[in-house]
């Protein structure tokens, strides 16, 4: 089995180091075609429910770098086993609000995953505006914290 560990290093620093995701690539059928099963794993989205799993097969084994088995496995679990690249992703449109009292603020229902879990995690001792006349009062964020968010100051 491989396994693929991708660990942040805050400012370079070896001593604050995490894991923030795994990819755990198997075989599981032997020969000059092999098949692997790669499971992907990521810690804060795990904790959401969301995970990846998937099939390369045929993969003829001893003909390219380990890396390319790599990032064949991972491209297959991101896309349902195409083994090609997801299409680039773009920053989530998520439309700003006005509340009656004129403050801007975002609904996190209208934030799409993976933005919405990573964004919930990071406000997690944050103060958020009490929107009374929105359907989901306490479901709301103040805009310039999702800018500041997608800006990487938070």
């Amino acid at each position: 089995m491989l396994k693929v560990i991708v660990e942040l290093w805050p400012g370079g620093r070896e001593s604050g180091k995490r894991g923030i995701a795994t990819a755990d690539i198997a075989r599981v059928k032997n020969g000059v075609l092999a098949d692997y099963e790669v499971e992907l794993h990521e810690a804060l989205l795990e904790e959401a429910g969301v995970g990846e799993i998937a099939t390369v097969r045929a993969y003829p084994r001893w003909s390219a770098s380990v890396w390319d088995l790599v990032g064949r496995s991972i491209a297959a679990a991101l896309t349902n086993g195409r083994e090609e690249l997801p299409q680039r992703p773009v920053l989530p449109d998520v439309p700003v609000h006005t509340s009656t009292d004129g403050t801007p603020y975002v609904r996190m229902r209208e934030i799409p995953e993976p933005a919405r879990t990573f964004f919930a995690k990071n406000l997690s001792s944050s103060t958020c505006p009490l929107v009374e006349e929105d359907e989901e009062p306490r479901g709301c964020v103040y805009a310039c914290d999702w800018q500041a968010f997608l800006e990487g100051q938070r």
